[in-house]
């Protein structure tokens, strides 16, 4: 299985981009030659703001677009490291079932 990861890049002008890799150092180079992401090209000195390990490849398109629907305070909460990625992280894990 390949592990795949989330990650937020802040720009010069604080913005927080949302993306998912399953190698981040390699990733994150590469938004800083302009390769990838629009969003970020021409955008200056880019910084690594989080990156956390999510698992699966389905799990990580579901919590990224999850973390792009919050807002700026709730990513900055996110990347302070105060439990809102893990909490979001267990609710997108399916559940065990139990029998009774």
């Amino acid at each position: 299985m390949t592990l795949w990861f989330l990650y937020l890049i802040r720009t010069p002008d604080n913005r927080l981009y949302t993306g998912i890799t399953t190698d981040v150092t390699r990733r994150f180079a590469e938004h800083q030659r302009g390769k990838g992401a629009k969003a970020l090209r021409g955008k200056g000195e880019l910084a690594l703001a989080f990156s956390a390990q999510v698992g699966e490849r389905s799990l990580a398109l579901r919590i990224e677009y999850r973390i792009k629907q919050l807002t700026k305070q709730q990513k900055e909460r996110l990347v302070a490291g105060d439990g809102v990625f893990e909490a979001l992280l267990q609710s997108l894990k399916p559940q065990a079932v139990k029998s009774d």
